[in-house]
C-alpha cells in the first residue's frame, strides 16, 4: 500500500532510495522503475521529480556533497592542525556511518558526465578553499602549496575509499597518516 507523504518528504525518500542503489551498484545497473517499485510509486512520479535519470543521480551526487560539507564546517577558533583534524574526523565518521553516501560523491566521476564531474569538483573546490585559507596562516600560499592540496585531496578521498573496503587500520590512525601527508605535501611542520 502506498504511503501519503508530503511533496518533500516524497522527494528525500526517492532520493534516498537512489543513494543506496547508486552506491552498491553502477550508474547504468541501476533502473529508475526499481527506485519506483521500492517507494511504492509509479515511474511517472518520480519523473515528476527528476525529468531524467541523469537528473536523479546528479542531485543524489550533490546532496551528498553538500551534506558532507556542511558537516565538515573549519572552526577559524581552533589552531590549524585542529582545523584539519576536525574536518577529517567529520569526513572519516560520515564515510564510516553513511559509506553509501561517501561512495556516491567520491566515485562518481568514473564514467560520469560533465555536470556530475562539475558537481564533485565543485566540492573539492570548496575544501581546497578552506585548506588553503587555514594553511595562510602558517605559510605562504603558492601555486605548489595549491597544487599539493588538490592532489592531497584526491589522495584522501582515495584512501577512504580503500578503508572503506578493507578497515585494516583505526579511524584515527588513518586520520593521523592524512594529516602528516599534508603538512609534508606543503612542507609545513605543524
Amino acid at each position: 500500500m502506498r504511503t501519503r507523504l508530503s511533496t518533500e518528504q516524497r522527494r528525500e525518500q526517492l532520493l534516498t532510495i537512489g543513494a543506496g542503489l547508486f552506491a552498491k551498484r553502477p550508474y547504468d545497473e541501476v533502473w529508475i522503475e526499481e527506485v519506483a517499485e521500492i517507494a511504492q510509486v509509479s515511474r511517472g512520479l518520480l519523473y515528476h521529480y527528476f525529468p531524467t535519470k541523469k537528473d536523479f543521480f546528479a542531485e543524489i551526487v550533490r546532496g551528498q556533497r553538500d551534506q558532507l560539507l556542511e558537516m565538515s564546517e573549519p572552526d577559524p577558533a581552533l589552531p590549524v592542525t585542529e582545523q584539519l583534524r576536525a574536518g577529517l574526523d567529520v569526513y572519516l565518521e560520515f564515510a564510516r556511518t553513511h559509506p553509501d553516501g561517501y561512495r556516491i560523491v567520491h566515485r562518481a566521476t568514473g564514467g560520469a558526465d560533465g555536470e556530475i564531474r562539475e558537481i564533485r569538483e565543485a566540492g573539492m573546490a570548496a575544501n581546497a578553499s578552506r585548506i588553503l585559507a587555514a594553511l595562510s596562516l602558517l605559510t605562504p600560499i603558492t601555486e605548489t602549496t595549491r597544487l599539493a592540496v588538490r592532489g592531497w585531496l584526491t589522495f584522501v578521498a582515495t584512501v577512504i575509499l580503500d578503508w572503506l573496503d578493507q578497515p585494516k587500520v583505526t579511524q584515527e590512525e588513518l586520520r593521523d597518516l592524512c594529516v602528516r601527508t599534508l603538512f609534508a605535501a606543503v612542507g609545513v611542520t605543524p
